[in-house]
């Protein structure tokens, strides 16, 4: 199996975030070959009912390769063509994760050891697999986390606050509706105040977004509504804190912000001899705390088509990938 049918192979198993056991079995499968022609381990790390990590090493690992292997709805099948391997999770990442296990077998067959590969659960919900990992390190020194980067090295990263905002009214008849207090309109009133906050910049990061992402609330057309709510994603350039505060500031005695989640934003290092970039998206490594070494990120593919109906990965970029992805270990390991 070539790099290429690997990719295609991990994308034909549906693995939507919480649906990971399936690909984490074949993954493991995989890795457990790997290992008893090369002399490892391979083991699963339990996370939650039926889902885990898969952690395969060599040595005492000082660099680990790692990605998750869950993704985003809805699942379709692989395709190729002569220069892209399309189908969901294609870039992100399962591309990423045969790049990676093709590099580990290459560097292993140069005499290489000393290194891991870990592919987590959950990175598209809530970090899961990478938070159960930070439990559990295993004296790694480097991370390389995989991300469609385009095989440009990040040098930071956004984070994340994602919050409900919700609004209480009292239902009455449409007709009188002086006798009602509508939630809808609170929470627009709400919603537009949020519009008008001042959102941190960072001179590397660039300015904060929001994303006003969904709105439910009311009854029937000719019920003043007694609910409403909406859910809110903010793209951090820091820890957060002043956002939160500014947030609650703007929608006071309009309605209720609820944190769900907050992922500080990373500032990352760089290598020599590697092109670097930035990007907006958030990844596992705040989750991993440090816990399994000084982290970077690169990856193959782009976040642009991530997520989307044409998401797909350049063979060009995973061929590169996998070359970048041993120089990088061969660099740390020294």
């Amino acid at each position: 199996m070539n790099v290429f049918e690997l990719t295609r192979a991990l994308v034909d198993i549906e693995s939507i975030t919480e649906n990971e056991e399936r690909v984490g079995n074949a993954l493991f499968q995989h890795l457990a070959e790997l290992a008893a022609r090369r002399g490892g381990h391979v083991e699963r790390i339990p996370v939650e009912k039926n889902r885990f990590n898969v952690l395969a090493w060599w040595g005492d690992p000082v660099v680990t390769l790692s990605t998750h292997m869950d993704t985003v709805p809805p699942f379709f099948a692989s395709r190729e063509d002569e220069t892209h391997i399309w189908g969901r999770g294609s870039c992100d990442t399962k591309g990423i994760i045969a790049s990676m296990i093709f590099a580990a077998e290459e560097l292993l067959n140069e005499g290489s050891r000393n290194l891991a590969l870990l592919f987590v659960v959950g990175e598209e919900r809530n970090s899961a697999g990478a938070f159960a990992a930070a439990k559990h390190p295993r004296g790694s020194k480097f991370l390389i986390n995989g991300e469609p980067t385009e095989n440009k090295l990040a040098v930071g990263s956004k984070g994340v606050l994602r919050v409900e905002v919700v609004a209480n009214g009292r239902m009455a008849h449409s007709a009188y509706p002086e006798l009602g207090d509508s939630a809808i309109l609170k929470l627009l009133d709400a919603l537009n105040a949020l519009r008008g906050v001042q959102l941190p910049t960072d001179a590397i990061l660039g300015a904060s977004t929001l994303n006003i992402g969904t709105i439910t609330g009311g009854r029937a057309p000719n019920v003043i509504p007694d609910h409403a709510g909406a859910e809110v994603f903010i793209r951090l350039v820091d820890s957060g804190d002043g956002t939160r505060a500014a947030l609650k500031k703007a929608v006071d005695g309009k309605a209720e912000v609820r944190e769900v989640l907050t992922i500080p934003s990373v500032h990352l290092g760089s290598l020599p001899g590697f092109e670097t970039t930035v990007v907006a998206f958030t990844t596992d490594i705040p989750a991993f705390g440090g816990s399994w070494g000084q982290p970077y990120l690169i990856g193959p593919g782009t976040i642009h088509v991530a997520h989307t109906a044409e998401e797909r990965i350049s063979k060009r970029e995973i061929l590169e990938a996998i070359q970048i992805y041993k120089r990088m270990v061969k660099q740390l390991q020294q």
